[in-house]
């Protein structure tokens, strides 16, 4: 058995924050947590002390929508190229407190697709001790809507498929835990029964559905909403959409991309207000993640990066993804938007934790996969713990054994 304590940080946990406050590891799993000075590993030889310093220690991220990151995309022509692709990914976003993420496509075509997602399989059957976990696929696309498409390519665009919907589930070996899709579109109703029959989340997104139309697809099935506000029907006083349908519904969850680009600060902070325990925070991060200024890509799409944006560069007007990290995220939502850490730290990890059904990861409590980021000033990632092993950055100082 080998053991750790986390000592002199400022805990957040499942029922509150202790400052200061410790955590005992053990065997990838938090054993124990407390207020105040932390007892020493009771396994000596094995033990190490971990002196935070007065860090944040916090559940590690759950991103539920990621494209990419540094120079590397999810879709790819290839399994191997994909899995190759995957790694870097998940390596880039533990660096800034991404515990666990969801593998994110684009559309694509049937061949890329197929390819794209028995790769990611391959990658998740294999693993990487280096980087976050990639706990699934997510399918944005290709079943969305043209006329609220955004960055998708309209070329490879189509109408939902039951029978492409089961090739895919073959291919990924029951690692599809989410898919997007537009559910005004013909077939969407047979896809959302097919998809929830399965066990695979079902959310809507890049639709022009109307209210109703909305409503019937969360009756049918579906529970989530990709990036609320961008690539959908909005909020309008006579013509509701799905904006409206989302938020009145209690049990669907609602993804916003925090990078301040996409929605309004004033925008987040209703949605947190109007459904607490529901707002889900994500990066949406395309490959441009972590490059300079530039030209990038996503899919078959040229790109722009603009400062802290990232735009078609056939159409600066269309945003396309960020280049958001998960702990931005959290302090945009805390700095900006005012949403106190426990509530931030409930959006970034907890809840879209609970939305594919993993209940032991993005929560500090005891028996849970010990998978934390330390945070530093104004929460910028420090270091990042996945399963008990930290795998970037260091949590303060050194580590120290066990006397």
């Amino acid at each position: 058995m080998t053991e750790s304590v986390i000592t002199e940080a400022t805990v957040v946990t499942s029922t509150g924050v202790f400052d200061p406050g410790w955590v005992a590891v053990s065997d990838g799993r938090i054993a124990a947590v407390g207020r105040g000075p932390a007892p020493r590993p009771s396994e000596r030889r094995d033990g190490l002390v971990i002196e935070a310093a007065g860090r944040w220690v916090v559940p590690g991220f759950v991103d539920l929508h990621v494209h990419g990151g540094e120079g590397a995309q999810v879709n790819g022509d290839s399994p191997d190229e994909v899995q190759d692709a995957v790694k870097r990914i998940a390596r880039y976003h533990a660096r800034y407190g991404t515990t666990s993420l969801l593998a994110t496509t684009v559309s694509d075509t049937p061949e890329r697709l197929l390819a794209t997602v028995e790769g990611v399989a391959d990658f998740i059957r294999v693993g990487d001790p280096e980087g976050a976990r990639v706990l699934g696929i997510h399918l944005e696309g290709p079943w969305l809507a043209r006329v609220r498409m955004g960055a998708q390519n309209p070329a490879t665009l189509r109408e939902p498929s039951v029978e492409e919907l089961q090739q895919l589930l073959l291919a990924g070996r029951g690692l599809i835990r989410l898919i997007t899709i537009a559910p005004e579109l013909p077939g969407a109703a047979e896809v959302i029964k097919a998809a929830k029959a399965a066990g695979v989340r079902v959310a809507i997104g890049h639709t022009d559905a109307t209210f109703e139309q909305a409503v019937t697809a969360f009756t049918l099935g579906a529970s989530h909403v990709t990036h609320l506000f961008n690539a959908m029907s909005g909020l309008h006083h006579r013509h509701p959409g799905a904006v409206t349908a989302a938020l009145l519904h209690e049990e669907v969850t609602l993804e916003l991309i925090a990078d301040l680009e996409h929605v309004h600060p004033a925008v987040l902070s209703l949605v947190a207000r109007l459904a607490p325990g529901r707002f889900v925070a994500i990066t949406d991060a395309v490959p441009a993640a972590g490059l300079p200024p530039g030209a990038a890509f996503l899919g078959a799409l040229d790109l722009a990066v603009e400062g802290h944006r990232v735009v078609l560069a056939s159409d600066p007007s269309t945003l396309a993804g960020s280049s958001l990290t998960m702990d931005r995220a959290l302090a945009n939502l805390v700095e900006v938007v005012g949403l106190g850490v426990p509530e931030a730290v409930q959006a970034a990890a907890t809840t879209p934790a609970a939305v594919i059904g993993m209940h032991d990861i993005g929560v500090l409590r005891v028996g849970a996969v010990a998978d934390l980021a330390f945070l530093g000033d104004r929460f910028v990632c420090q270091a990042t713990m996945v399963g008990g092993h930290i795998v970037s950055g260091e949590p303060a100082e050194p580590p120290m054994a066990a006397p």
